[in-house]
């Protein structure tokens, strides 16, 4: 039986919002142990209680993720590590800029963590389905598009989305298990492996209507991002990667570095993308 540290602050057992899903860890039978990833001596204490470290950080906390890797090597005791990824393959995407310097930030993660010689996985989740399909990624949408769409790119290119819950599972199968020992492991359930025309054909079947396509293509899409003189939503810079460039799934991979959740755990009933637009019909 393995132990997995949740590295939380107190203030974060406190807050109010947070306090629902705090006890629906602790109703799980899940132990918190407290580590601030910004107090060194309270973190390597928190983490030579765990065999595992899973980190969830956000966007923002990347680089500080270094914190952690010097506390794990101080520690001494981990088994494995899995950094905050929880994207496509960092060292494989085509990003343009903000997200480039995000990825790159995770990629300096990797590298850092092999130098330090930490038993690691690096899980390539891919999209998250409930996030996506929500709104198909339409700006302001609440509900996926009934009328028209907005596809960025030529809606080509495969992208993979996995719901959040499944996500979760793949990643607990994965932090005890000697195949992903310092290995990629790449969720790409075979049925969510899909472009986005494939989406959104699915979605008029269920809804039996053809909807107006707009297309983005990228020089346009671009052209907009340079001249737009607001804030543009992050997932706009996700799109162009996943969409246009297809990072997703536009390279084979290296079975001497990564493996597929797929072969490793076919017993694992994920939702498909089909199942999971039935919501909202």
């Amino acid at each position: 039986m393995i132990t997995i540290l949740i590295i939380m602050m107190e203030s974060t057992a406190s807050n109010p919002e947070k306090s629902q899903l705090i006890e629906s860890f602790k109703s799980s039978g899940v132990t918190l142990v407290y580590g601030d990833i910004y107090h060194h001596e309270s973190l390597v204490k928190a983490i030579k209680k765990v065999d595992v470290v899973i980190s969830a950080v956000g966007n923002q906390q990347i680089d500080d993720q270094m914190k952690i890797v010097a506390a794990i090597k101080e520690a001494g005791n981990i088994k494995r590590f899995l950094p905050s990824e929880f994207t496509m393959d960092v060292d494989r995407a085509h990003a343009i800029e903000p997200l480039a310097s995000t990825l790159k930030l995770k990629a300096k993660i990797r590298r850092a963590i092999e130098a330090e010689g930490i038993p690691y996985t690096y899980l390539v989740s891919n999209g998250f389905a409930a996030f996506f399909l929500r709104n198909f990624g339409q700006a302001g949408a609440t509900a996926p598009p009934r009328d028209k769409v907005v596809i960025i790119g030529d809606g080509n290119p495969k992208a993979t989305f996995v719901k959040e819950e499944d996500i979760a599972t793949y990643t607990i199968k994965a932090v005890d298990d000697p195949r992903t020992l310092n290995k990629i492991l790449y969720l790409r359930p075979p049925a969510n492996i899909l472009s986005f025309n494939e989406i959104v054909s699915l979605w008029e079947k269920k809804i039996s209507k053809t909807l107006e396509k707009i297309y983005v293509l990228e020089d346009e899409l671009l052209k907009k991002i340079q001249e737009s003189s607001v804030p543009i939503d992050f997932f706009i810079y996700v799109s162009h990667s996943v969409f246009v460039k297809g990072d997703a799934g536009n390279f084979e991979i290296n079975a001497s570095i990564g493996v597929k959740s797929s072969e490793l755990y076919p017993d694992v009933k994920y939702t498909t993308l089909d199942e999971h637009l039935d919501q909202f019909i």
